[in-house]
């Protein structure tokens, strides 16, 4: 009996391994199968300032020979600031549902994404996935545990807050009298690329991640979100950077603010070169979802503003108008059945998680209860026939309340920012300082090495006249004529579809029709649903003067050496009154 059932055992365990086998096995192959999906984010760039849109001021061949060559995203809806974009990005819902509608996170301030929100990095991480977040953050630091390797990613390689300068990684905030570098690989400061041009110095970390991915033939896919600085302005004493060789290729350009964006841009449209070349290089390319965008409009006045243009759209960054909310973005990948084509159907930066997840298998839990919805399906076969409902804002601030919500066509908007002082039509297509290399834009595009290298993979007819005609928005003159709109004494609604330039408000002939009263009811519910904005005031304790001029997570600090700190603070207040009392005792002898 025993021999027996040794050699049953035996048996078993040879069965039993051999399943195993079978499981590891397809769980590799399931596991391999799933694209690498790499997202390249632009930071405040104007709707226009990609050349696929139709302007010849300064060209972008590397971002449009992806664009002609994938799938043009024509109505990628995005928030208007940056925080909130990246909040909406990376969990999928609305800013109002997770307290992140208010502003931005200002670099002082102790507050982040709540940390019972599941981020895109998390799913996927837990997918199998590397994940990799190269460049900016922005979703709070004062806590280590609001930081990107506290939130799924495996590797962090950039900046925490808002914006630095292009070459010392240094972040000044001049109301407070703040100033600190803010460069991390992972949770240690690193200066070893101080004095480097961050596009490039990110470019370069984007290139390594890649190029250390492929050579192991792992079968794990990355994820990789590429949040570049630019075209964002740097600190406020110098916010234009550019290399000075890459600025002298502008030099038709007389404006010599806009003559470094258009520097600050180029230098962008290099980088998806670059990463495109990588991936080739790799042959990770064929199993790649590639994804450019911008995480809110372009500031052509006011703060941080550096001539971006969001042409023909009305409006700019931090308002409720189509010029902070359209981002100009395309997606590439094998899957899609109609490549080269623009895709007209309204998305939302907050369907990118269910949308990319299903394209890598993947459902997210129910329970997450998304404002995203997945349109994997209709982008891979080019429908365009799903009602898009989209809560841009909701901020209900005493101070200056105002909403953005549209519903199909439908666009309501109730209030502004600023006291309606960027709610004109800032931006303008520049005809008298053309791109020398616009005579020869065809040949420019195909003879990159971004077109080559997706033409290798996916090689297809592309008429790119015809697709930067249907890419390029036009005001078409209204049938009803221009109705002005005063947000701030009246709701405002527009179709959208006739009038994507806002120019004719059809709220007097609408406001006691189903049509607006079922609009404004559904604003009502979500106004009453909405999560409390999380944010704080600023708090001195951030002072990076207290933590060897860094910007760190200054609550955990403080915590952990409240000796130290405390000291130092009183030192520094002690220093501050003996020099006081100096000048005061000055001043009574001159009397």
């Amino acid at each position: 009996m025993s021999t027996h059932l040794d050699r049953f055992s035996s048996a078993n365990s040879l069965i039993t391994g051999f399943v195993l086998c079978i499981a590891l096995s397809n769980g590799i192959i399931a596991t391999s199968d799933k694209p690498n999906i790499i997202i390249i984010m632009a930071d405040d760039l104007g709707f226009d300032d990609v050349s696929f849109r139709g302007s010849n001021n300064f060209l972008t061949p590397n971002i449009d020979a992806l664009a002609y060559s994938g799938v043009i995203l024509n109505n990628l809806y995005v928030a208007p600031m940056c925080t909130p974009s990246r909040a909406a990005l990376l969990t999928g819902k609305y800013p109002i549902n997770t307290g992140m509608q208010h502003y931005v996170i200002v670099n002082d301030q102790p507050w982040g994404l709540p940390l019972n929100e599941t981020t895109m990095a998390e799913i996927f991480r837990e997918n199998g996935y590397r994940t990799s977040l190269l460049g900016k953050w922005h979703l709070g630091f004062s806590q280590r545990n609001f930081t990107p390797t506290q939130r799924g990613f495996d590797r962090h390689f950039g900046y925490l807050g808002a914006y630095v300068d292009y070459y010392t990684q240094s972040y000044e905030q001049q109301n407070k009298g703040y100033n600190g570098h803010d460069f991390r690989d992972n949770l240690k400061s690193t200066h070893d690329h101080v004095g480097r041009y961050i596009t490039d110095v990110l470019t370069d970390a984007a290139v390594k991640e890649i190029e250390d991915h492929g050579s192991k033939n792992s079968s794990q896919p990355l994820f990789l979100l590429l949040n570049h600085l630019a075209p964002h302005a740097a600190n406020d004493d110098n916010p234009m950077q550019a290399p000075a060789e890459e600025v002298s290729r502008f030099e038709y350009i007389g404006n010599k603010t806009h003559r470094y964006y258009a520097a600050m841009v180029s230098k962008l449209d290099q980088s998806v070169g670059y990463v495109i070349d990588a991936l080739a290089r790799q042959e990770m390319l064929q199993n790649s979802i590639v994804l450019f965008l911008s995480d809110n409009g372009g500031p052509t006045q006011g703060q941080h503003s550096t001539t971006a243009s969001n042409y023909p759209l009305r409006g700019q960054k931090d308002s409720p108008w189509e010029g902070a909310l359209r981002s100009s973005a395309a997606i590439w990948s094998t899957e899609f059945e109609r490549l080269g084509s623009v895709w007209k159907q309204q998305i939302y930066i907050g369907d990118l998680l269910p949308t990319l997840a299903a394209g890598a298998g993947i459902s997210p839990d129910p329970a997450l209860h998304l404002d995203g919805l997945n349109l994997w399906s209709a982008l891979k076969y080019g429908y365009e026939s799903v009602e898009r409902e989209i809560v841009h804002v909701i901020d209900e601030d005493v101070a200056m309340p105002h909403l953005s919500y549209t519903r199909g066509k439908w666009k309501v908007i109730s209030g502004t920012t600023n006291q309606g002082l960027y709610d004109g039509w800032l931006g303008h297509r520049e005809t008298s300082e053309v791109d020398p290399r616009a005579a020869v834009y065809e040949e420019l595009v195909r003879n990159t090495s971004v077109w080559r290298q997706l033409q290798q993979v996916s090689f297809g007819e592309r008429n790119i006249s015809e697709l930067r005609d249907q890419a390029s928005i036009e005001c078409p003159d209204t049938a009803n004529g221009v109705r002005p709109c005063l947000p701030l004494e009246a709701p405002c609604l527009f179709d959208i579809e006739a009038d994507p330039c806002e120019r004719s408000n059809l709220y007097a002939e609408y406001k006691n029709s189903t049509t607006f009263l079922d609009l404004w009811a559904r604003i009502q519910q979500f106004a009453k649903q909405s999560h409390p904005p999380n944010n704080k005031p600023g708090d001195p304790d951030c002072d990076p003067r207290f933590y060897h001029n860094e910007w760190t997570w200054w609550q955990d600090e403080m915590a952990s050496s409240s000796g130290t700190i405390g000291g130092l603070k009183v030192f520094t207040l002690l220093v501050v009154f003996i020099l006081t009392s100096r000048c005061i005792h000055k001043i009574q002898i001159c009397l």
